[in-house]
């Protein structure tokens, strides 16, 4: 399993598009087996059986597959991680000229990091860091495809979810302000604003608090020192502090809120 991910990542490490695009083929395929492929089923034999007819199992019966086991305790480091991988072969690809082949490595990546980040939970603590989140922010420039800017927004929902503390790094970042200009724009096409506007609820939803008995975070997104300081600030926001957050760049956030409540599109 090392020998693989090492040789993927030997390829994912290159400027050559070509040993790129292998090497997002060779973590596909390897996650596609590792994830869907159902292990052997002992016989009453003794004998080993392919599985008959039902060769694949969903990712919750994987648990007790030890190589799933093993490949995800291997995320639990730096040196195996694959998103941390994955985010590095993205900077590269954004040094690139913005053309239709790059492109499709850049939503190649996307999709891998959405894959691992809901495989992977832990992974999303990559996204705490500011280096990793403004490639995210990056690829939301206005002169990205239309493909690559709605794949990076369903990829900061997988690193977003269930850790406020990436929420804050976002909005440190200036990313409400980043979304919100794209959204406002006339040549941003139809399929994105809308996907901004999913993003934007998604957004406004609740937060599960992490800390208890701590301060609210202050309303104006801190910079630079401790932001993410959970000693000094708690990290979860109410949807009433986001709400007055978005609402200094776009209008009508109220109306979001009464439909985001309304119809309870993420069960909240």
């Amino acid at each position: 399993m090392e020998q693989l991910l090492s040789t993927s990542f030997d390829l994912l490490s290159s400027y050559d598009t070509l040993h790129i695009r292998k090497g997002l083929r060779y973590l596909e395929g390897f996650l596609a087996k590792m994830c869907l492929q159902a292990p052997p089923v002992p016989a009453r034999n003794g004998a080993r059986r392919d599985g008959g007819l039902s060769t694949t199992a969903g990712v919750h019966t994987r648990p007790k597959d030890a190589a799933f086991r093993e490949f995800m305790r291997l995320q639990n480091g730096f040196e195996w991680n694959v998103t941390i991988r994955l985010i590095s072969c993205l900077e590269r690809l954004l040094g690139k000229e913005n053309n239709n082949q790059n492109n499709v490595l850049i939503l190649s990546a996307l999709e891998l990091i959405q894959g691992m980040l809901l495989l992977h939970p832990s992974s999303r603590k990559l996204f705490a860091r500011e280096i990793h989140m403004n490639v995210m922010l990056d690829l939301l420039d206005a002169g990205n495809s239309s493909a690559v800017q709605s794949a990076t927004l369903l990829t900061l929902v997988c690193a977003l979810i269930d850790h406020p503390a990436n929420t804050r790094v976002f909005e440190a970042l200036d990313g409400l302000a980043t979304v919100t200009t794209l959204f406002k724009r006339r040549d941003t096409p139809r399929e994105v604003k809308l996907k901004i506007l999913e993003f934007l609820y998604f957004y406004l939803m609740p937060e599960t608090p992490t800390t208890s008995s701590t301060p609210a975070v202050p309303s104006t997104p801190l910079k630079g020192r401790s932001f993410l300081n959970k000693r000094e600030y708690r990290t979860d926001r109410s949807t009433e502090e986001k709400q007055r957050m978005l609402g200094e760049y776009i209008n009508n956030v109220e109306r979001l809120v009464a439909d985001l409540r309304e119809s309870q599109p993420f069960g909240m």
